[in-house]
């Protein structure tokens, strides 16, 4: 007998006795058991004994037998038995199906016929009796309705138990398709023996759990059956056809006690239905997730399913070759075949030599390429667009982690962490999680692999509570929301951060949220959210409102908004050796702002006598504190006074270089550090045990926040208020009496002032009127916009100037030049605000500037509400620059500005001439005739050997680049084209260039840094807000989330209160009290008579920018010196910046103001804001000045003239005052001409509590 064709891969004629002996186990039976029992024994023999075999004769078939197992006599093959029992069970089951509906059709047709007579007869036995009632239904009707019911009830209660919808189910559902994969092993374990072959189902043990595997298959198979509602379609389907092709041949392998292997491959079909399991599981969520596991279950199904049949074909041969032209192939050498073929078109090594096997392949080339041309790269694809930051975060104990979300671009990012991860902070042990829908550039995921220890990155939304739980947002410590400062739509983005918090709020409640919004009317919808608390730490840093703020403290004292931004930004000190401007400059913008808790040394005594120790010994200025009142609400009190004692448990507010500076005024002890001089070695002492003072006093913050920082969050129940508490500053009876109770000139908190709404028309300026007008010292806003420009908000820079602490002759008056359009759509939040004019008109032309004085002005604004309308970011700033450079451009001289005025002249829209205060001329008191020259000196700088510099005036000709201006900037590159004879890099950083610098630009990237500031400690944005905001509360903010405008008050003894907070001020050495210091003084001198003296505390200097330089310069321009050392030397061209308290007895009386700047005697152009310490000496009684006052009240206003008026609206008398304190502007100091000392000394205030 033929051999069945040789062996393996290679396919030769002649093998080995071993590889003849398996493929004749595999494929033949014996005729009989002795001729097989002696080829056994002979073909073991001959392969143990000689590689020389005899070939067998051509009529055996050898089948493995032993005595155990009761196998057919003949040796018969049984393959067609398996094969029948799955062909009679499908087809028999078909005919059946297919014979029930026949006659089911059948007898419905002719039942047809007589459906009308039963319809009647069924009518005639329902119908009513006799007596009314109805007959009884028959009872094999009741036995039908019941039988109906019975089958709807198992079939229901069989679609429950296979559904997924249950949890019964989904265990079942899952029970079959693991034991389907089990089945599918068992497979592959028998693949490795014959085909056919006799086993014992009592000893063979993989055959008896696969018997029990298809016995719990038949009855899954019954319950499907009767819960199919189609049984035709049911029958046909393929989990259907796998269950006929292999539960039958088991019981058939039983009857028999032999083997087939058959179509059990068959098994690996049930792989399609994977992704289905994975989704009853509540694994596969996403619609790439269950596309890709879909695709690979069908593409694995269908490569493991043909494998099996050719390995079937291959190993059995062809029927009617009488299987002599088979092969042993192993199982897995058929995959390996399949996928070459699929692949490629096979490397020859493996190939079907069956004709079925051949005939196979050629259909299953056709099918498979076409499947692996579309659903391997489609699954490569889905693989490769697979979320790279998808995961979730593992959360490291003992360590906190943050959240950052909103605006993630490579800008936004390193600025943040910059700034958060900045080595001067004691400490940042927090990983920062950043959460954005769309994945990182290369260069923002550089970024993140720099910072890999302190950063991860995970691509989500948080708007989904999926990606929330991603990111542990309810373990988080904060989530820090980040806005697109450059969005074209500001409304949108506050809209979307809005969204952003309401999502993560309704996630977590209780997490501290910190985010950032553009427009300060948006701020308002955060209150609406339930959750929003500001106890646990919630923040909303308004950019409009901080950015226009800054601007409006430049314009009260030049080069603030340079000195805050610096305070709040984390940077390292850049030593540099020359001295040059920007050495000083650089040792200030090391300063940042901390607290700390005071030490109990400090407890009882007062304010300055704390703050003059803490600079002098300590090394450390502090500017605030949060004072706790008797009823435990928290205020925080910037420079309180000298009337304010030290709490145990007083937390400071400190500028310093680092953190562990700070620590000094904790550890300070007075016994163990008084005679030490070198404040590095206050250290914590060993004396007595140090207490945290939060730990002492109660508060009522999250135990979360008190880890944090210690301080205490302002709810708007508990807002910062900036008062000071002396009895003696309430008003007596008399001044109560005095107050005007029928007039309305503050709003409702007593915190701005205020008059009555304003149509706009009626502010509006002509040109020819504004050139009437003589303007003087007052503040020119140039606004770019139009009517479809983004509003800015421009209320957030009238209120700063119209602050309740100034009195209303010290309001410079603010005139807008820009779009009328524009103004219309802003005047509802402005016409609520005195001292407010319009000119429609643009900044670029030299005509409307002109009209408006802009050269007498104390400060030139230039905004531009379009910024953000223009693609390219280099384009952004062209408005501003082009305004700013116009100005600069221009020229004065006597021809021009010269202007004139009688008695009775013009009066400025949006002024009341009914008011001595409100005279034409801001600032100038009615004379019968004022004429103000124009021209603005330029300051010479002349070097005399072993003198300081002077100052000398050339008033030949003035520049348009000595008007004092600020531009908002919206690209920081940009800051290059404003000063064309600077040297700046164009990559130098904004803090580093000379425009920043002198506070003549800035830019809303600067106030990135308070994210982090506040994070750390959110007292600092506190006190931020209410130095640049002239004291907004969250009870004003809720306010104008009511009504969107200031609401007028009445005066009272609480709402004046108010007025009594400091304020910043810039104060000149060139004169007055502090003049002997300027000329070569030490800072530290001058700080401490500041604050002894009059409860002034000085924090920086405003020097002019080559004072440093030994000859001449005509240079005007300034820089900002942050907290000085002690023993840095003054000039007399300094101004300072300093936090004066305010003055009550200002309102009693103004200063004349008017000066003429021809006159050869005149000093300078004056300041509008003069500030008054009262004194004992040369105070005359006052008769009143206003006819208009009934003569009956003149003992007693004369009376009231005599004593101090703390709290006023304004004053009845206009004189001079003999005594003044004067904070000079910027403009005013580099106007002067010549030195003048002046006649009396500023009597201390010390003088004035003991009046009181």
């Amino acid at each position: 007998m033929a051999n069945g064709g040789g062996g393996g891969g290679g396919g030769d004629g002649g093998g080995s006795s071993l590889r003849m002996s398996s493929n004749i186990h595999a494929n033949h039976l014996s005729l009989d058991a002795s001729s097989s029992s002696s080829s056994s024994s002979s073909s073991s023999s001959s392969s143990s004994s000689s590689p020389s075999v005899h070939e067998p004769k051509m009529d055996a078939l050898i089948i493995p037998v032993t005595m155990e197992v009761p196998c057919d006599s003949r040796g018969q093959r049984m393959w067609w038995a398996f094969l029948a029992s799955s062909m009679v069970t499908f087809f028999g089951g078909l005919f059946i199906i297919l014979l029930w509906r026949t006659l089911k059709y059948l007898w419905t047709v002719c039942c047809h016929c007589g459906g009308k007579t039963k319809e009647t007869q069924k009518i005639n036995n329902g119908s009513s009796q006799a007596d009314g009632t109805l007959k009884p239904v028959d009872e094999k009707e009741e036995a039908v309705a019941a039988e109906v019911g019975w089958m709807t009830s198992v079939k229901d209660w069989a679609g429950v138990m296979i559904s997924a919808q249950t949890l019964t189910g989904r265990v079942l559902v899952v029970l079959v398709f693991a034991l389907s994969i089990g089945a599918l092993v068992i497979y592959f374990i028998d693949s490795s023996n014959p085909i056919e072959s006799c086993q014992n189902f009592y000893k063979d043990f993989t055959l008896q759990i696969d018997m029990a595997f298809n016995v719990f298959f038949l009855l899954y198979f019954g319950l499907r059956f009767i819960a199919a509602n189609d049984k035709l379609w049911f029958w046909l389907e393929v989990n259907s056809v796998v269950d006929f092709f292999t539960v039958p041949p088991v019981f058939v392998s039983v009857y028999l006690n032999r083997s087939w292997l058959g179509l059990r491959f068959l098994r690996a079909l049930r792989l399609i239905q994977f992704s289905e399991i994975l989704q009853f599981l509540n694994i596969l969520k996403t619609s790439n997730s269950i596309k890709l596991v879909n695709l690979l279950s069908i593409f694995i199904s269908t490569w493991l399913t043909a494998a099996g049949f050719i390995h079937l074909v291959e190993n059995s041969g062809d029927p009617w070759e009488n299987f002599q032209n088979n092969q042993a192939l192993t199982y897995w050498e058929c995959v390996y075949l399949l996928m070459v073929t699929m692949s490629t078109v096979g490397y020859g090594d493996v190939y079907a030599k069956t004709t079925l096997g051949r005939l196979f392949m050629v259909f299953f080339i056709l099918g498979g390429l076409a499947m692996f041309a579309s659903y391997v790269p489609e699954i490569i694809e889905l693989i490769g667009n697979r979320k790279k930051y998808g995961g979730s975060y593992s959360a490291v104990s003992g360590r906190k982690h943050i959240v950052v979300c909103g605006h993630i671009t490579l800008e936004s990012v390193s600025n943040f962490l910059k700034d958060f991860l900045h080595k001067d902070r004691d400490d940042v042990n927090v990983e920062i999680v950043f959460l954005h829908n769309i994945s990182p550039n290369l260069e923002l995921e550089a970024l993140f692999k720099r910072h890999f220890t302190q950063v991860e990155f995970y691509q989500g939304s948080v708007l989904n509570p999926h990606d929330l739980a991603r990111v542990k947002i309810e373990s988080a410590d904060a989530c820090l929301i980040l806005a697109n400062k450059y969005c074209a739509d500001p409304d949108a983005e506050d809209a979307s951060n809005i969204m952003r918090v309401i999502s993560i709020k309704n996630y977590h409640p209780k997490i501290r949220i910190i985010t950032q919004m553009l427009q300060y009317h948006n701020k308002a919808h955060l209150l609406n959210i339930p959750s929003w608390n500001w106890k646990e730490g919630d923040d909303a840093i308004c950019l409009a409102e901080l950015k226009l703020g800054f601007i409006a403290q430049s314009c009260l004292a030049q080069g603030l908004s340079t000195m805050l931004a610096n305070l709040f930004s984390m940077r390292s000190f850049i030593k540099i050796e020359e001295d040059t401007w920007q050495k000083y400059y650089l040792e200030g913008v090391s300063n940042e702002m901390y607290t700390e808790y005071l030490s109990s040394a400090f407890v009882g005594l007062s304010f300055p006598t704390v703050c003059e120790l803490c600079f002098v010994k300590l090394k450390l200025l502090m500017i605030a504190i949060e004072y706790k009142s008797a009823n435990r609400e928290s205020r925080i009190l910037i420079n309180p006074g000298n009337h304010l004692k030290i709490q145990e448990g007083t937390l400071g507010f400190f500028i310093a270089s680092d953190a562990k500076e700070v620590k000094r005024a904790f550890f300070y002890c007075k016994a163990c550090h008084d005679d030490i001089t070198d404040p590095k070695r206050i250290k914590k002492c060993g004396c007595k045990r140090l207490i945290y003072f939060e730990d002492e006093q109660p508060s009522t913050l999250s135990p979360k926040k008190k880890q944090r920082n210690g301080g205490m969050r302002n709810s708007p129940n508990s807002s910062p208020k900036l008062m000071r508490h002396d009895p003696l500053l309430i008003p007596g009876n008399d001044q109560i009496d005095n107050m005007d109770s029928n007039v309305k000139k503050y709003d409702s908190t007593g915190m701005f002032h205020w008059c009555a709404p304003k149509e706009i028309e009626k502010v509006i300026l002509t040109r020819s009127e504004a050139a009437m007008t003589v303007l003087s010292g007052h503040v020119v806003v140039c606004i770019f916009g139009d009517v479809s420009s983004a509003l800015i908000g421009l209320r957030n820079l009238v209120m700063p100037l119209r602050a309740s602490n100034f009195h209303y002759h010290e309001l410079k008056h603010i005139v807008f030049v820009g779009s009328i359009e524009y103004l219309k759509r802003e005047w509802e939040t402005l016409h609520n605000f005195p001292k407010v004019s319009i000119l429609p008109g643009t900044p670029l032309s030299r005509a409307d500037l002109r009209a408006v004085n802009i050269n007498l002005c104390d400060m030139c604004v230039i905004l531009s509400a379009n910024q953000n309308n223009i693609d390219d970011t280099s384009l952004q700033d062209k408005e501003c620059i082009l305004a700013s450079l116009n100005i600069k451009s221009m020229q004065f001289d006597d021809s021009i500005g010269v202007l004139q005025a009688n008695s009775q002249g013009f009066t400025p829209p949006g002024m009341d001439r009914s008011s001595p205060d409100n005279s034409p001329v801001h600032g100038m008191l009615h004379q019968p005739s004022i004429t103000t020259g124009v021209n603005i000196p330029i300051i010479t700088e002349l070097a005399k050997p072993g003198k300081l510099p002077l100052v000398s005036v050339n008033q030949e000709k003035n520049s348009g680049t000595h008007i004092l201006m600020i531009t908002e900037l919206v690209n920081d590159t940009n800051v290059q084209f404003l000063d064309q004879d600077d040297d700046d890099d164009p990559d130098t950083e904004l803090y580093l260039t000379q425009p920043f610098a002198c506070g003549t630009a800035f830019a809303v990237s600067v106030l990135d840094s308070l994210m982090s500031a506040t994070y750390f400690n959110d007292n600092i944005l506190t006190l931020i807000r209410t130095l640049v905001t002239g004291g907004a509360t969250p009870e004003l903010e809720a306010l104008i989330a009511e009504e969107n405008a200031l609401r007028g008050g009445y005066s009272t003894p609480q709402t004046l209160a108010n007025r009594d907070r400091c304020r910043v001020a810039q104060l000149a050495l060139l004169d007055g009290p502090f003049a002997d210091l300027g000329d070569g003084g030490c800072y530290g001198d001058l700080f401490c008579k500041a604050l002894k003296t009059y409860n002034m505390l000085c924090f920086g200097i405003y020097r002019l920018r080559d004072a440093h330089l030994s000859t001449p310069s005509q240079c005007t321009k300034r820089y900002v010196i942050t907290n000085p050392p002690y023993e840095f030397e003054l000039v007399p061209t300094d101004l300072i910046f300093c936090l004066m308290q305010f003055d009550h007895n200002a309102g009693q009386s103004r200063a004349s103001l008017s000066h003429s700047s021809h006159s050869s005697q005149s000093s300078s152009k004056k300041s509008s804001s003069i500030h008054s310490i009262p004194s004992t000496a040369n105070r005359p009684n006052r008769p009143k000045s206003r006819e208009s006052r009934d003569k009956q009240n003149a003992t007693r206003m004369n009376r009231m003239g005599q004593e101090k008026k703390w709290f006023t609206d304004e004053s009845d008398n206009a004189y001079p005052r003999n005594i003044q304190i004067k904070p000079m502007s910027t403009h005013m100091a580099n106007q002067i001409n010549q030195y003048k000392s002046t006649s009396n000394l500023i009597p201390p205030i010390r003088e004035v509590e003991d009046e009181c």
